[in-house]
């Protein structure tokens, strides 16, 4: 399996929002099939640059080095209005039910509400203001990704647009996770144990932005194969909600990442902005089947959470 590249510099941040037909045509067909037969893809020429991405992943680390108790009064679950908001410790999620918890810690930004209290401590004074920052150009760039996705469908481009409007609010679960692998040492690991367990993303598309490589994608065959790191690039995977969106027409893609190999002490790093629909809105069939049936995204976000959470 190969994962293409799409060239998505006539609507990248860069360039003016307004396309010609011509080139969103070209870009659509592209993107229909890349979706529908591998159901990831590279986008290259997007506006987001490698040196915002260098920072972001840099104030992050800074985090995640912090002792413990520094980071345990932002843990998710300790804000009302935002229940996935906030740091996730080691172990805490199992994206695979069937493996040990993940050997990696997270910081979720799901709320931008400005009464939400962030790290301020002085190594990470700058934490809100870049992961804020670069949300918000994740949240442009996936505004412009969703008019070219419907294209591709033969939708109207407010049949996307006009469901993921709240983005950034508490009435859209739209998250930019910020990943952070430490060093493991593999032989101590429990029997199972990977870094980021089996798992197919929830809602309707992922952008992810890679420090390094680790990401292993599973072709149809059933093989996982790595998934190389092109600098400048942002890959691009359907999540389930979509592809239930589709009627199976667009392709969610199972992933993970492995355990390092034995005396390999790398730490990873990764930026991955989960984008879902509002809350509210309710997903059926964009071909007018009733192959799925109606549900909100909501809800169906609700029961995902379950089962790498627990019941919580």
């Amino acid at each position: 399996m190969s994962i293409p590249v799409l060239d998505f510099g006539a609507c990248g941040l860069q360039n003016d929002p307004d396309v010609s037909d011509q080139q969103l045509c070209s870009l659509s067909q592209d993107m229909k099939t890349a979706f529908t037969e591998v159901g990831f893809a590279f986008l290259k020429n997007t506006g987001i640059t490698e040196e915002e991405v260098a920072r972001v992943l840099d104030i992050s680390k800074k985090f995640f080095l912090q002792p413990e108790e520094l980071k345990k009064p932002f843990s998710r679950g300790n804000f009302p209005n935002n229940r996935n908001h906030g740091w996730v410790s080691m172990e805490t999620e199992r994206l695979n039910p069937r493996r040990p918890g993940d050997l990696k810690e997270s910081f979720n930004l799901t709320s931008l509400d400005p009464d939400t209290k962030w790290p301020s401590s002085e190594d990470v004074k700058d934490f809100q203001e870049i992961l804020t920052s670069f949300y918000q150009r994740c949240k442009e760039l996936s505004l412009r990704v969703l008019r070219v996705m419907a294209l591709s469908l033969g939708l109207d481009p407010e049949v996307l647009l006009s469901t993921h409007r709240f983005i950034g609010t508490d009435v859209n679960g739209t998250t930019l996770r910020s990943l952070y692998y430490p060093s493991v040492n593999s032989e101590k690991a429990k029997e199972g144990q990977v870094r980021c367990g089996e798992h197919s993303d929830y809602g309707t598309f992922t952008l992810l932005f890679q420090g390094s490589e680790g990401l292993q994608v599973q072709n149809r065959s059933g093989d996982f194969v790595c998934a190389p790191c092109i600098p400048g690039t942002v890959l691009i995977n359907i999540a389930d909600l979509m592809q239930r969106w589709t009627s199976d027409q667009f392709v969610s893609v199972v992933h993970r990442v492995l355990l390092p190999s034995n005396g390999d002490s790398s730490t990873r790093q990764s930026m991955a902005f989960f984008v879902h629909p509002d809350d509210e809105a309710l997903i059926t069939c964009c071909d007018g089947s009733n192959k799925y049936p109606p549900i909100t995204a909501g809800d169906y976000l609700i029961e995902r959470f379950k089962n790498s959470y627990g019941q919580n």
